[in-house]
């Protein structure tokens, strides 16, 4: 990639944009002896994000609902970095999981630079709730990671990120705080995860307010488009309409790159709380015209809105987290 030299002699990288790979973003940036936490890795994007920072010296923590799913991961990533990856199991449909996984992260005493929220689901076609009684997109996507990153806020380190994976779905749908469970509105699988994906937009918006006199600052993402496991539980027709969209595939790497960007770019320093597509920051574009637009709905990125989710966030999960 060409670089330019800013006014003070500096090394500036080229533009990104929706090609950019996990190694043009990581490309000259000295990552030794930083460590990361990836949820969700055991495919995807999210071991692809894993590959690529332990390609990069960053020692890898992911999580896995299951420990023998990791397996192949763990496998994959020694083969192709040399690197071991350590694997922790991690429910987050279910708060005794997610306590229990927290105790096991502080026990370890080490500092986590880069957490990369990156576990989710989609497309469930019928309402389902997580063992703890919540609509299970937004149990899993928002609460779980909600409840988990503020347990590991102790072990974050000074000066690290932490990385929501969001959707271009949340257009689909802001939090609709009256009847989040939908228990007194249809269910339909698009809103259910639209509505999570803007939850996890709104609390980077929370989570960087709090965690800024540490210097830690936070991200929501837009991966793009890619085939991943999020879309096992699509339908057929599901996967027709989105054949027919004009939607820029992207590779595991290119899919990977903008949550490797969050975690490490050093210009993103100073702008925590951004919404981030195709390695840049996006801004906001409330159009309704097309679901696929670039840019983040102001519902999403809105200060009071992410306040009453951390509120009710917090007596979700029956815990009020001091910072």
């Amino acid at each position: 990639m060409e670089k330019s030299k800013n006014n003070a002699g500096a090394s500036t990288r080229a533009a990104f944009g929706w090609q950019t790979t996990t190694e043009d973003v990581l490309d000259g940036i000295d990552l030794s002896a930083k460590t990361a936490l990836v949820t969700g890795a055991t495919s995807g994007i999210g071991s692809e994000t894993a590959r690529a920072l332990a390609a990069h010296k960053v020692s890898v923590i992911i999580t896995a609902r299951s420990t023998e799913k990791a397996v192949g991961v763990v496998e994959m990533i020694r083969e192709k970095t040399g690197k071991n990856v350590i694997v922790e199991e991690l429910e987050l449909g279910s708060m005794a999981s997610i306590r229990a996984f927290a105790d096991r992260i502080l026990a370890r005493g080490a500092r986590i630079d880069y957490l990369i929220n990156n576990a989710g689901l989609a497309g469930l076609p019928f309402l389902e709730k997580t063992v703890d009684g919540f609509e299970m997109h937004f149990g899993v996507n928002h609460l779980g990671h909600f409840l988990m990153t503020n347990l590991i806020a102790p072990a974050l380190a000074n000066g690290g990120r932490v990385v929501s994976l969001s959707s271009a779905g949340h257009r689909r749908s802001p939090v609709v705080f009256d009847d989040i469970n939908f228990e007194n509105r249809p269910y339909t699988k698009s809103e259910a995860y639209g509505q999570s994906k803007s939850a996890n937009i709104l609390f980077a918006v929370g989570i960087n307010a709090r965690l800024a006199s540490r210097g830690i600052e936070a991200f929501a993402v837009h991966p793009g488009g890619i085939r991943t496991e999020l879309n096992r539980h699509m339908t057929e027709a599901d996967l027709a309409r989105f054949d027919s969209m004009d939607i820029k595939w992207k590779s595991m790497e290119q899919g990977a790159a903008t949550s490797v960007f969050a975690a490490t770019a050093p210009e993103l320093a100073g702008k925590g709380g951004a919404y981030l597509g195709d390695c840049n920051v996006w801004p906001i574009n409330d159009d309704d015209k097309d679901i696929l637009n670039d840019g983040v709905k102001s519902w999403a990125i809105d200060e009071q809105e992410a306040e009453r989710l951390w509120a009710i966030s917090e007596e979700m999960v029956g815990q009020v987290f001091a910072y």
